[in-house]
């Protein structure tokens, strides 16, 4: 992607709109139970990770990796995507609401460390220790 090209936003209401016609285009819609969604997202989850299988642990951005494996690998994060949007419709839940409600779950679960609850010097680049002589 070139630095002047502006990335496309996309809505999870863009996607389950997309999705709805899809199906509807399709006549599936008798097929999107919730369970039968679930487990077809199962499934995706498994091919998602067929793909880390047998590489270790990865750097963040892939930098190692052929382009045609990113592509893949986007091509399945959105399979798993796309059912999950689907899943969430299906049974009347808001994904965006529910994800925000659960962010703010997790901030009382798991606050924050304060500035002031780190060690005086703890990250110091010159790695010395302040000692009773100094």
């Amino acid at each position: 992607m070139d630095m002047g090209e502006e990335k496309e936003v996309v809505s999870l209401g863009t996607l389950s709109k997309k999705m709805d016609d899809f199906a509807k285009a399709r006549d599936w819609e008798k097929y999107h139970s919730p369970r039968n969604l679930l487990l077809a997202m199962v499934g995706e989850v498994g091919e998602l990770s067929e793909i880390f299988q047998w590489r270790g642990e990865v750097e963040r951005g892939l930098p190692d990796w052929k382009e045609e494996d990113k592509v893949h690998l986007g091509e399945e994060l959105s399979d798993v995507l796309l059912y999950l949007v689907r899943l969430s419709d299906v049974c009347g839940v808001d994904l965006g609401k529910a994800a925000l409600r659960k962010l703010e779950l997790n901030a009382i679960k798991y606050p924050a460390p304060k500035q002031t609850d780190h060690c005086v010097g703890e990250h110091s680049s010159d790695n010395t220790k302040l000692t009773e002589d100094n």
